[in-house]
């Protein structure tokens, strides 16, 4: 139970760090290397994969 507690807290942050940046590079870099360090490189995938829509979603149309 703990060890899910700490791994979600971290998840979290990492979400949060992924929308750091000021492009969409930069945003799905600064994921991709909070997801592996949560997870590996399945974290790295995902987190890429979500700083990426944020950067997307935050695009000027």
């Amino acid at each position: 139970m703990k060890r899910t507690v700490i791994t979600l807290v971290v998840a979290t942050a990492a979400l949060a760090a992924a929308a750091c940046g000021q492009t969409i590079e930069q945003r799905a870099a600064t994921g991709a290397i909070a997801g592996a360090v949560v997870a590996g490189p399945v974290g790295a995938a995902v987190g890429g994969a979500a700083g990426a829509a944020v950067g997307q979603a935050e695009k000027p149309n």
